[in-house]
């Protein structure tokens, strides 16, 4: 892993890096790992131990968390910057563009934590949190 990685501009929030680079500011103390996928999705699917859970809609239906704004302000200290992450890196630049909103330096994860889907119709084979071999755990 190259210690430090290009960061891809983006519009309405501060860019776009690997789930790589994200790891290494997290492990470093330079951003909050923020998962902003479904407490469905988390418990199901698998979680990063230390991400602050902040959901950008839930399940059922993925309705929006009315109070992602609050969850947002008290999981990332002021001047702080967050790493989000998502199942595909989709949600995830809605829940950025939000937190730059609030005051948050918000960075997208690229590729989420399943990756993108494969031509079977299956994550978890190109790309994401996952799929690069960053630390996790089922259920």
């Amino acid at each position: 892993m190259t210690p430090q990685q290009p960061i891809t501009p983006s519009e309405g929030y501060a860019g776009d890096i690997t789930p790589q680079q994200a790891w290494l500011w997290v492990q470093a103390g330079q951003a909050v790992l923020v998962d902003v996928r479904s407490d469905a999705e988390r418990d199901w699917v698998g979680q990063v131990p230390g991400a602050v859970p902040v959901a950008w809609k839930q399940w059922p239906g993925m309705a929006m968390n009315a109070d992602f704004d609050a969850q947002m302000r008290a999981a990332v200290p002021e001047g702080g910057r967050a790493v989000l992450l998502c199942r595909s890196g989709v949600r995830s630049i809605a829940a950025a563009r939000r937190a730059t909103e609030l005051g948050i330096t918000a960075y997208n994860i690229l590729e989420g934590f399943e990756g993108d889907a494969d031509a079977q119709g299956q994550r978890g084979k190109k790309g994401g949190w996952r799929f690069h071999g960053l630390p996790w755990k089922q259920g």
